[in-house]
This record gives C-alpha cells, structure tokens and sequence, in this order.
C-alpha cells in the first residue's frame, strides 16, 4: 500500500479506503488510484483480507499427492470454479501423505480459517466430519463420516469388470485391489467376489494381491501372483496406475499382454489410452466427479439446498489389453 500511495501521491489511508471500498474518496481519485493499482500489479494478501472480513474468496482441492486420479478432478474443479465467485487452490502435502492416516487434518488446520473457506478432499482417510470450514468428500473413507459425497459406483464397476474378463473364457482370474480403509477399494473387491461367485469360479487365494492405488506396492503382489506355479490368465485392477504395473511386471517375467494375460484397470485416467497396451477399463467420470463436488461445496457455503451424497456410474472401456485365453 505504501507503494501504491508513494506512486499515486496520496496517502496509505486513501489506499486503504479504495481498496477496501470504503466512502470519503472522490471518484477520479479513486479512479487513479486504481489504475496505479493495477500498473503495479498490486493483490491484496489473502491473509490480511480473510482476517479484515473472515472470508478469503477461495475454496481448496486437497489431495494426498499429484497423480493422474487427482490430477482429473482437479480439471473438472478447474472448469466448475469459473461458475462461481471463488478462486480455486490445489494442495497437496508432503510425498507419502496418502499412507498417512487423517492427513487431511492436518493440511485443513494449516489452511482453514485464513486461506480457503472451504475444501474438497479427495481420498480422505479419517471418518470423522467435523472441520472448521465446510468440507466435501471425493472417494471417502468407509465408516461413519457423515460428510457430503461424490464417488462412483465401484462395487457395479468392479462387477461389470470382472464379467467382461468372464465373458472372454477366463476362468483363473486375480485380483490385485486397492488402499485399505476407502470405500471404492472395499466395494470393488465386493464385486469381484460377488462376480467370481455368480459365475461359479473360485477366487484363489494365490491370485489375491492388494497392490494401494500405488504402482510402486504393486510389484510385489503383481510378481507373486504371476509367478504362482499355475498363474492366472488374467488379473483384474483396482485403479489404472496398478493395472500398468502389473503389465510391466508381467513382461518382465516374459509373458505378453494380452495373449499370456488380459488385464483390465479401474478409472480411465489418460495414462490407460495412452500406455504403450492401450488398457481395457472402468471408467469413471472423473471431471464431472470433481466439478459435482465443487459445485456442492459453493452450495453448501451459501446455504443452497442440495444433494450430499452423489453416487456416479461407470462403464467399460474395451482397448487391447484384454484377449481370450490361449490355455484353459
């Protein structure tokens, strides 16, 4: 502000007052005290503004690292906020956050109340649901939170999935599933289960792996199953990033997808077209998902009626990871 004073000739306070809106100030002064405003390039900090009026202006997108799942939602929050008075901030703490238990806590209490006056968290592991500012969850941690909501329907997913690997003659399928505690992670081994069964075929324990929504766990689980002394001929997925690994693992092992192996994945990142094996998958509408639940915040915030608890479908992608079988 003294800048913009020593610039325009007037004092701090007749800067303090057009920034601020405030009466007293003739319209050509407040008129050029602007326009040096903005030849300067001069912002207000959000601190001092959510301190002077307990609003900032801007909402979060929280997520516990920056990979392609996120990255998704992030676009549809990204085109969702143009719709709004907001600004939008993504946050994301340090490597390792999603293995941490309750770390949106932690990056809520270092932003609420002075940067964001609200946030979207995505794959929030805590049950709870009292913050400081109003919250909105994208694939929640299963228990009793009674957050606000936005996920896919996985368990019809992961259903829909493991039939489409049935309907091609498998019968030795694996599983490699997802981050313990997420609901989307305990609905889609539901479904393959209840798929598996519905079909009369056991679900071998060998076949069994839980891989994290992360490729670096993946490995180990993705190796052992294919290296049981009568491997699967196929392995379903629980999000794209371990279905991709999973087919390194396998070439690595020499076997080739998808006439040694068909593998299908969960999500339909960009990643899935774009691998090397352009990969059969679950999609799920990740951009709506993300513009839905900012959509919801900004309506919750303004004390608008609407729904708290969006449950999204998915359908199948058919690229060319997946074959018929070559042996029974």
């Amino acid at each position: 502000m003294a800048d913009v004073a020593r610039t325009a000739g007037v004092s701090v306070a007749t800067v303090s007052k057009v920034v601020n809106n405030k009466d007293g100030i003739s319209p050509a002064r407040t008129q050029h005290v602007r326009q040096v405003i903005a030849d300067l390039g001069y912002e207000a900090s959000l601190g001092a503004q959510s301190l002077r009026s307990g609003k900032s202006g801007v909402l979060g997108m929280l997520v516990a690292e920056f990979e392609p799942f996120s990255t998704e939602l992030l676009k549809g929050a990204g085109a969702a906020i143009k719709k709004t008075d907001y600004e939008l901030l993504a946050y994301s703490g340090k490597g390792g956050s999603a293995q941490t238990p309750d770390w949106e806590r932690k990056h809520l209490s270092r932003l609420s109340g002075t940067l964001i006056d609200g946030a979207v968290i995505v794959t929030p592991t805590g049950g709870e649901s009292s913050f400081a500012i109003p919250v909105v969850a994208i694939d929640p941690h299963l228990g009793t939170s009674s957050l606000p909501t936005v996920r896919c329907d996985s368990y019809t997913g992961a259903v829909t999935a493991t039939n489409h690997l049935l309907s091609l003659g498998h019968r030795r399928i694996g599983f490699l599933g997802g981050r313990q505690g997420l609901q989307s992670s305990t609905e889609r081994e539901a479904g393959f289960r209840d798929a598996m069964a519905a079909a009369g075929v056991d679900v071998r324990p060998e076949y069994f792996g839980e891989g994290g929504y992360q490729p670096e766990l993946s490995i180990e689980p993705a190796t052992r199953i294919l290296t049981s002394p009568q491997p699967p001929t196929a392995i379903f997925a629980a999000n794209d990033l371990s279905a991709i690994q999973v087919i390194n693992v396998a070439e690595s092992l020499g076997l080739s997808v998808p006439e040694d192996l068909s593998v299908v994945g969960f999500d339909n990142v960009p990643d899935a077209a774009l691998f090397r094996i352009p990969l059969t998958t679950m999609a799920q509408p990740l951009q709506e998902m993300g513009a839905l639940a900012l959509h919801m915040l900004d309506d919750i915030i303004a004390g608008r009626e609407t729904v708290t608890n969006i449950i999204m479908p998915t359908h199948l992608v058919v690229r060319a990871s997946c074959a018929p079988p070559t042996s029974p």
